[in-house]
């Protein structure tokens, strides 16, 4: 059968730790070859990308792994600190929110966090998939370990997701005692606080318990300078806890509860240009470069609105393992998942109401899933599941527009969806398998929708919509069904006991749905539902180690075709008074080729130094994009897809004598140029042209010393974006509103974190 002891995934840039050989003592040639050994190899990581634990290089996917350790050298903090780690991975704070996520893999995603919308990224914290991008950039802490898998998930997960998932999997229930204390402080005002502690209840391995806490604060990047408040600040507070039976040795009972509370206030969103409306307030700089801030610091701002930005977010599940006999497990996970958002977005990052947006969101989630495990030891394993989601995404968006306009986008969307899947390899030799799978999915989305116009900012007093006639610019309650099903099928074949190739075909799938913020009696069409988009998807791909297992390559090629792309674009509309208005279209853009090439490297050159990072190449086109009629493809980019992107870490560790261990890094991460929003360029019918943002081509520079003085105590220092490198993430641009407007990353931080385990 297949080897079980080739090290883990190459360029996951997880710098994994490395064994150290013990000072010299008299002993015999065999222990002195398996101590030089050790400083030579890499060591393994097991993972569960397929349902069942194996080493990265068994795996036949795109799947990227970080031990808790490598998550602390790299200094992630949340989930989008993986960004540059993971080849074709974009992850970023959207817009104005310091916790909701934006995901995309291999150029497909969700730029805007619609609610009743299915994300093109699945996000999952041990085995229970969050719907909701609210609260989804989840904070780092007390975690075994994070996958992320690229490419469609559906015959192995629970929810199917076309772009890839991303794993969040936390520390497990142990019989020993265990734990962690940390404490991190920083410029800005950093000031972090993680603990976490588990083992067996009174002297019994068979009840146990594990709970974690994190308390992290930040003072803002910038000020609002009328207000004086903190901007792009940072407040959350988190915990989670875990109560497990150990019944037998073939069952045992979990309980898991977590909680956030996001009560930071908004990121900072500057102008990128003078509003026409309020042309007084800035005078345009004829000599500043293209996107550049009109204030000095780019994370100061002058909102009127209140600095309101507050989600909350609790989860509870409860999962039951059961091993039948020798071959049979069984997994029942039953969750239950909500959340809550209010938050205030100034559009016009003014005192003067251009563009003043209150927003309530609210969310609730339950799932079910049963699994069925078959590994007897021989040529067929395989996993077979049943899934249901029942749950409803549900908002209320409170729009004044220069003081004048006032009107109520309020609605829900109710999803219910049960699917069935299943997964086996077949090992047809020693050397080669195959693995085939398939998903069917029957999923209803209910949307009840009533946006509305009022006569005043109380928004109490029901009023005729501007040109219509009418208070209602959108009511409706309609269902529509979608059913689907996604097959996949792969092959991989071990050339050699290092080198591993494969091929992948498999179909992604995620449902349609209605737009919420539809302006029906203006424009009909938009009322309609949204279809479902498709992905079926082509992959070839090896693993390899070379070197005595010193260094390891990983590579991939994908190619991808997309029916039905979903995107939302802000679109303008004339009304039957000729006034000119817009809202947030959702539609079907049509069809789009996306092929790319990954390289993940990972070398040890000695017992001192180790080399990783990854190279990705992304070409992203639109084969038809539907716009009033016209196919306008040629003209319009996709969304965070960057054509060349990659790291490179470069790790120093040594001995310090009775000292412990020290070891340094630096990472050196690029991406290209990226289109970060999604405008239609030109409107082929008024022929009037809209430039998105962009983003050109930059780099970022960050680097860390840690020193491990015993196995308790280390000390680590920690710098990111040590250059201070200006780059936008994502904006808006209303050009009925005159708005144009960016959010940039973050800036230069550094902090020293004391950690203590036990």
């Amino acid at each position: 059968m297949k080897r079980k002891t080739l090290s883990l995934a190459i360029a996951c840039a997880m710098l994994p730790t490395i064994a150290w050989a013990q000072d010299a003592q008299p002993a015999a040639s065999t222990q002195q070859e398996t101590a030089a050994k050790k400083t030579t190899t890499l060591e393994s990581v097991t993972v569960t990308a397929r349902k069942r634990e194996e080493t990265l290089q068994e795996v036949p996917v795109a799947v990227t792994a970080f031990t808790s350790d490598a998550l602390d050298k790299l200094q992630v903090e949340d989930l989008g600190d993986l960004d540059a780690q993971v080849p074709n991975l974009t992850v970023y704070a959207a817009r104005g929110s310091s916790s909701t996520i934006t995901a995309y893999i291999r150029g497909v995603g969700q730029s805007d966090p619609l609610w009743g919308v299915d994300p093109g990224v699945g996000i999952y914290m041990d085995d229970v998939y969050i719907a909701r991008p609210q609260g989804g950039l989840l904070d780092v802490f007390d975690v075994e370990r994070v996958e992320v898998l690229r490419g469609p998930q559906g015959t192995l997960y629970g929810k199917n997701t076309i772009g890839g998932a991303i794993k969040y999997v936390s520390r497990p229930l142990t019989p020993d005692m265990q734990g962690f204390g940390s404490v991190t402080l920083g410029n800005y005002g950093q000031r972090d606080f993680k603990a976490g502690i588990g083992g067996g209840l009174g002297g019994n391995d068979a009840l146990r318990a594990r709970v974690a806490v994190a308390d992290m604060h930040r003072n803002g990047f910038g000020e609002n300078l009328v207000t004086g408040d903190d901007v792009s600040d940072k407040d959350v507070t988190a915990f989670r806890l875990s109560v497990g039976a150990f019944v037998t040795d073939d069952f045992d009972l979990q309980f898991n509860v977590d909680h956030v509370d996001d009560t930071s206030g908004v990121r900072a969103a500057q102008m990128l240009a003078p509003n026409p409306f309020a042309p007084s307030i800035f005078a345009p700089n004829p000599n500043a470069p293209e996107n550049a801030p009109l204030v000095a610091n780019r994370f100061d701002v002058r909102n009127g609105m209140p600095n309101i930005n507050d989600t909350t977010m609790l989860g509870m599940s409860v999962t039951a393992n059961y091993k039948f006999n020798d071959d049979w497990t069984f997994k029942y996970v039953w969750a239950k998942r909500e959340s809550d958002t209010e938050t205030n977005i100034d559009f016009d990052t003014l005192q003067s109401k251009t563009a003043d947006v209150k927003a309530f969101y609210s969310d609730q989630q339950t799932t079910h899933e049963l699994q069925v495990n078959y590994d007897a030891g021989g040529r067929v394993h395989g996993v077979m599941g049943i899934y249901s989601f029942d749950g409803y995404a549900g908002g209320q968006v409170l729009n004044n527009f220069f003081n004048l306009s006032f009107g109520d986008t309020h609605g829900t969307v109710y999803t219910q969806s049960t699917a069935v899947y299943a997964d086996w390899t077949f090992d047809i030799t020693e050397k080669f398998s195959i693995d085939a799978g398939v998903r069917y999915t029957d999923e209803d989305k209910h949307a009840v929708v009533t946006n509305q116009c009022y006569s005043d900012s109380t928004f109490t007093n029901v009023a005729n919509c501007a040109g219509l006639g009418t208070p209602i610019a959108a009511g409706f309650d309609r269902t529509i069904n979608f059913k689907n099903t996604s097959p996949k099928i792969s092959l991989d074949y071990q050339v050699t006991d290092d080198i591993m190739a494969y091929a992948l075909a498999s179909r992604g799938f995620k449902s349609g749905g209605y737009n919420i913020r539809a302006q029906a009696t203006a424009v009909p069409r938009s009322a309609e539902p949204f279809e479902d988009e498709q992905v079926d998807s082509y992959e070839i791909g090896a693993k390899m180690g070379f070197l005595d297992q010193s260094l390891f390559l990983n590579a991939a090629y994908f190619y991808n075709k997309y029916d039905d792309m979903q995107l939302s674009v802000f679109t303008e509309y004339t009304l039957p008074n000729g006034t000119r208005a817009f809202f947030g279209d959702f539609t079907n853009a049509g069809a789009g080729t996306v092929q790319g090439v990954e390289l993940e490297y990972q070398w040890l050159a000695n017992e001192h130094f180790t080399l990783s990072g990854n190279l990705a190449w992304l070409d992203a086109q639109f084969d038809e994009y539907l716009y009033k009629g016209f196919n306008i493809a040629d003209q319009q980019e996709f969304t965070n897809a960057p054509e060349f992107s990659g790291a490179v870490n470069l790790e120093y560790r040594t001995p310090v004598g009775d000292m412990g261990e020290l070891s340094a890094r630096l990472t050196y991460s690029y991406q290209s140029e990226v289109t970060a929003t999604t405008e239609v360029t030109r409107d082929p019918v008024t022929n009037v042209r809209t430039t998105p943002i962009t983003q050109d081509g930059y780099g970022l520079v960050n680097a860390g010393v840690t020193w491990a003085i015993d196995d308790h105590w280390s000390v680590i220092a920690q710098g990111t974006n040590l250059t201070d490198k200006e780059f936008l993430t994502t904006g808006y641009v209303i050009p009925a509103l005159g708005v144009r407007t960016g959010f940039y990353g973050n800036p230069r931080q550094y902090s020293l974190t004391v950690k203590y385990n036990f």
